[in-house]
């Protein structure tokens, strides 16, 4: 026991002291894990040895992780996501598990025989690192667009791919349809045992303890203990069961509190499951770092193809398809989940599980840095990819502008960029004066916005808007009112200053009406050329300030109902 107390302070100190180097060097911090756990274990300088600690570190980080993951994973969210979401992962899955299947088998990996080797690769291989793409998404301010919608829905949706997959994993040795069928009921009476507790019964008893954070925490972790020890006796898993304890809390009234208090004990045992792994991995010899590089490379062109190609068939347009294929372009740390359980019932070697630990640590970095820049990768691909003939939105919608179009004096106002400030002025534009729709043309390339605009009849142009070319195709030269409401935050490739420098370069004499983030950049956006420069900061304070007066006054409730009666009278095209 005092070993592994010892051995548990050496992994939370070597990950500490080498993710402070990653946060400075703007590397994942599981890779700093990964590598701290390599550092003290066997195959480093030795600190930790006992197989018994590494195992037990392990074992806790893996039920806590998969306790979080079930937490996160939005069961409501999954069955709002849509066709496009729904489809775009089952192409992603079904596809990358197939392709897999087939490269891995062909390369000669074992499959068959009590060996497979080539399943859980090619499972591991299609599923992405939620960690890793949420965080730098989040950093870049981009979950709130299209392309990262839609990331983060084929995420959700390879979460629960995940947990399919372990719910048969402890039956492949003998995949017999009857022992299958026993082990979807054996999952469905834990699912169900576990669902009538969370509806009916935990939601009283929390209800009783919400003022109470230590009962609070103490209730998570005693469910969280308590489903996967169930699942151990049904014959699944610790980790199965603690998997399930979190998605049946996800949707009870008290998950989002829950999932504040557990967060740092959550953090604390990943960090040691990563730790723990990172001892089990060996100094590679050339045959794993070969395997391992086999591994990523098969996991990026794989996820082009089995992403890109079904976003593009609904057409999503190039951009919108690329991206997400773009960021999902690595493995998860649910991959490795995957792997250790193939490990752990003796499914695969530990050569495979190794290289694939490596595989892992090689996309963590490069798809950091992949993400990071997807704008930028994106732009440069758009044009050779419609050199070899595929065809963007701009040429296969209808209503896109033919060449020349956007240059006619009727659209003699022009919208660079749509987000919600746009949709809200076309709203206000249609009760106000609705005869302006017909004067202006809107220039975006969300491909949910150009359809909807098109739908609604209006002059709509697919393009990128830091491009100066999709400018003058957009008639901005002609333009007589040039408005740029996307915020700097949510620009992709330029910023509202250097917009109104590129109109102001093509048409000397048009009004020019942009945004800006900070009062910094309102006296820069001035000096480019701009007319008006709108601080939405200002409407929003005195809109607040008004609402503190209405309650002062007792009138909060009629500033509601005025609100109320607004709001259903408008119909934006992104509510």
């Amino acid at each position: 026991m005092h070993d592994l107390i010892r051995d548990i302070t050496l992994g939370i100190l070597f990950a500490w002291m080498l993710g402070l180097v990653a946060h400075f060097f703007r590397q994942p911090l599981i890779l700093a894990y990964l590598i701290g756990g390599f550092v003290i274990g066997p195959f480093g300088i030795g600190l930790v040895r006992s197989d018994e600690s590494i195992s037990i570190i392990s074992e806790l980080g893996l039920i806590f992780m998969l306790f979080m993951i079930g937490l996160e994973i939005d069961l409501k969210k999954i069955i709002r996501s849509g066709q496009v979401i729904l489809f775009a992962a089952g192409g992603q899955l079904i596809g990358g598990c197939l392709l897999g299947l087939a490269f891995f088998v062909a390369i000669g990996i074992g499959f068959g025989g009590g060996h497979f080797d080539a399943l859980y690769l090619c499972v591991a291989c299609a599923l992405s690192s939620t960690v890793i793409i949420v965080k730098v998404l989040y950093e870049k301010r981009d979950l709130d667009t299209l392309p990262g919608r839609i990331t983060l829905g084929i995420l959700v949706l390879q979460d629960i791919f995940a947990i399919l997959f372990l719910a048969v994993q402890p039956s492949l040795n003998n995949l017999q349809i009857s022992v299958v069928l026993l082990s979807v009921a054996r999952v469905g009476v834990l699912v169900a045992t576990a669902a009538v507790l969370a509806r009916y019964v935990l939601p009283k008893l929390f209800y009783r303890i919400a003022r109470n954070p230590e009962l609070v925490l103490l209730g998570a972790l005693a469910w969280c203990f308590l489903i996967g020890e169930l699942a151990e006796r049904l014959h699944l898993s610790r980790e199965m069961g603690s998997l399930v304890a979190g998605v049946s809390l996800s949707t009870f009234p008290y998950a989002l509190d829950v999932t504040a208090k557990v967060t740092t004990l959550r953090d604390f045992f990943i960090t040691l499951f990563f730790v723990a792994l990172g001892m089990t991995i060996p100094i590679p010899n050339s045959s794993v770092i070969g395997l391992a590089l086999t591994i990523a490379g098969f996991t990026v062109i794989s996820r082009l193809l089995t992403t890109f190609v079904p976003l593009y068939l609904m057409k999503q347009g190039i951009r919108a398809s690329l991206v997400p294929a773009i960021n999902l372009a690595q493995i998860s740390e649910f991959s490795l989940v995957v792997i250790q359980t193939g490990v752990a019932a003796k499914h695969i070697t530990t050569q495979t599980a190794n290289a694939a630990s490596f595989a892992f640590v090689v996309l963590a970095v490069l798809s950091t840095f992949a993400i990071a820049r997807n704008d930028q990768i994106v732009r440069a691909a758009i044009e050779p990819l419609k050199r070899l003939g595929l065809r963007d939105l701009d040429a296969t919608e209808p209503g896109a502008a033919e060449p020349g179009e956007g240059h006619g004096a009727s659209h003699r106002i022009v919208i660079l960029g749509f987000f919600r400030a746009a949709s809200a002025l076309l709203s206000e534009i249609e009760q106000q004066n609705k005869s302006l729709l017909h004067q202006i043309t809107v220039v975006d390339f969300n491909p949910n916005v150009f359809r909807n605009l098109a739908a609604r009849g209006l002059h709509v142009i697919y393009g990128d808007i830091s491009n100066v070319e999709t400018l003058v195709h957009a008639g901005v030269g002609n333009a007589e009112i040039v408005i740029l409401s996307v915020p700097d935050a949510l620009l992709k490739g330029a910023d509202n200053e250097k917009l109104v420098r590129h109109v102001r370069t093509l048409n000397p004499d048009a009004k020019i009406i942009s945004t800006a983030d900070t009062l910094a950049t309102v006296a820069d956006q001035y000096s480019a050329g701009a007319n008006y420069v709108t601080v939405p900061r200002f409407t929003d304070a005195q809109d607040l300030f008004q609402a503190i007066e209405a309650a002062d006054n007792g009138l909060l409730d009629a500033k509601r109902a005025e609100i109320d009666t607004r709001l259903a009278e408008r119909s934006e095209v992104l509510p």
